[in-house]
């Protein structure tokens, strides 16, 4: 697993060798304490998402606003073990 991008709102995970040529992305709402987990299709969506966001140099608001439209979907609660 690799952290991708920490914010006070958002954490984004890479999870490697699920199976998925790109392997999966966890995304953590810290405000809403939801989680969602992307893989396949989903992820891949996502990965050029961000690599968009990557190539306009946007700040730390606009990438939060791009992650919260993905944990809308979340509805696994975070738990810490």
């Amino acid at each position: 697993m690799h952290m991708l991008y920490n914010s006070e709102n958002f954490a984004v995970m890479q999870h490697m060798g699920d199976g998925h040529p790109h392997g999966g992305f966890e995304i953590v709402d810290k405000t809403s304490r939801r989680e969602i987990y992307l893989a396949g299709l989903l992820a891949e969506h996502f990965q050029a998402g961000v690599e968009r966001l990557i190539g306009d140099q946007v700040d730390e608001m606009h990438i939060d606003d791009f992650l919260s439209a993905y944990t809308t979907l979340a509805h696994h609660p975070v738990v810490l073990h």
